[in-house]
C-alpha cells in the first residue's frame, strides 16, 4: 500500500522554486523520521532532507543547505521541501522516505514512488 505520496514535482529554470509535499498514511505515520532523498539518471540515491518527527530536528545535505528548507505540517500529516535557488544539479527523481533518524540522514524503511524535479540550465 502506498503510504508516502509525493507531489509538487516539474520542470523549472535554474534559480526557481519548487515546494515538495509528502502525504503519509499508515504506517509512515507512526514513523520516527521522514525526509527526501534523490536520484539523477545513472547515479545512486543521496540523501536531500529529514526531519524528526517528535521534536522537529532537521538535517540537510551540504549541496541544498541554505537552499532547500523541510518541514512538516502536523495537521495533516505531510512534509514539505521549499526548494528555492535550484540548480540543474538538483535534477532528479525526489522521493519522500519514512523510517529512522540517523544523524545527517535518516534510515529509509518506507518509499515513495517519487516525482520528478529537472531544472533546466
Amino acid at each position: 500500500q502506498v503510504q508516502v505520496e509525493e507531489s509538487g514535482g516539474g520542470t523549472v529554470q535554474t534559480g526557481s522554486s519548487l515546494r515538495l509535499s509528502c502525504l503519509a498514511s499508515g504506517r509512515a505515520i507512526t514513523s520516527d523520521a521522514m525526509g527526501w532523498f534523490r536520484q539523477a539518471p545513472g547515479k545512486e540515491r543521496e540523501f536531500v532532507a529529514s526531519i524528526r518527527i517528535n521534536n522537529g530536528l532537521t538535517d540537510y545535505a551540504w549541496s541544498v543547505k541554505h537552499r532547500f528548507t523541510i518541514s512538516k505540517d502536523y495537521n495533516n500529516n505531510t512534509i514539505h521541501l521549499q526548494m528555492n535557488g535550484l540548480k540543474p544539479e538538483d535534477t532528479g527523481v525526489y522521493f519522500c522516505v519514512a523510517g529512522a533518524p540517523t544523524p545527517g540522514s535518516l534510515l529509509a524503511d518506507i518509499w515513495g514512488q517519487g516525482t520528478q524535479v529537472t531544472v533546466s540550465s
